[in-house]
């Protein structure tokens, strides 16, 4: 019963919680769960979509491949958001890949139950276009802080919202684990660049380090790092 849609608490973090008790029924009907090891591939840039996914637990990267090959993660999502949705609602080809960054849960939703609702229920469209409109809004704020920031600047800022986002562990580790040429795809840097430059943090006493896991050890100089103090 707890994975029934009409039950779970995740979709109130999306645009599900404006759907019916009929229609969310017939969403629960509908959908698949799947688990998701670490590292698995959930879609591929150019797949077509016959679905969206919904995230029940876990971290996913979505992500585009640049000309040059290189991987640049675009956005981060967890727990309660919605993979896939835009290209879904645009009948579009997927313009980006989405792999699981830790072991996931996440409900597939056949593209028929959305597109009906879409049409039939006016609340859910004006909460899908408010969810696709945010996304639209992150992405402006990556391309500005591309054009404007140092990469230490935006790893200092990559680290920040690891930690206000994804919270801290009991002995002050960030939760989300990333590799490093994870954290450089964030950035848009060379994986070398910003081992270098997480070292240098690392000597300057802003974070600490153990193995993979990360720590910030001085929140109001990284925070001065980047508003440029």
């Amino acid at each position: 019963m707890e994975n029934r849609c009409e039950n779970c608490i995740v979709r109130k973090f999306n645009a599900l919680r404006a759907m019916s008790k009929d229609e969310l029924k017939a969403v629960s009907d509908s959908k698949v769960s799947r688990k998701i090891k670490k590292g698995e591939l959930i879609f591929d840039e150019g797949e077509k979509l016959g679905g969206i996914y919904c995230v029940r637990d876990g971290v996913s990267k979505l992500s585009k491949l640049s000309s040059n090959g290189k991987d640049q993660i675009v956005k981060l999502a967890s727990k309660g958001e919605v993979l896939g949705q835009r290209s879904v609602v645009a009948e579009e080809s997927s313009n980006l890949s989405a792999t699981a960054v830790n072991d996931m849960e996440v409900c597939f939703v056949p593209k028929e139950a959305i597109i009906n609702t879409l049409h039939k229920n006016p609340d859910f469209t004006y909460e899908v276009l408010r969810h696709m409109a945010h996304d639209l809004r992150e992405a402006d704020d990556v391309i500005v802080n591309m054009s404007q920031k140092t990469v230490k600047q935006r790893i200092a800022e990559a680290l920040l919202y690891m930690k206000n986002r994804f919270g801290e562990d009991a002995d002050g580790f960030l939760i989300l684990v990333l590799s490093r040429e994870d954290i450089a795809n964030v950035v848009g840097t060379a994986t070398e660049s910003c081992i270098r430059i997480l070292s240098e943090f690392r000597k300057e006493g802003l974070i600490r380090t153990s193995g993979k896991k990360m720590a910030i050890a001085d929140i109001r100089k990284l925070q001065d790092l980047v508003d440029g103090f």
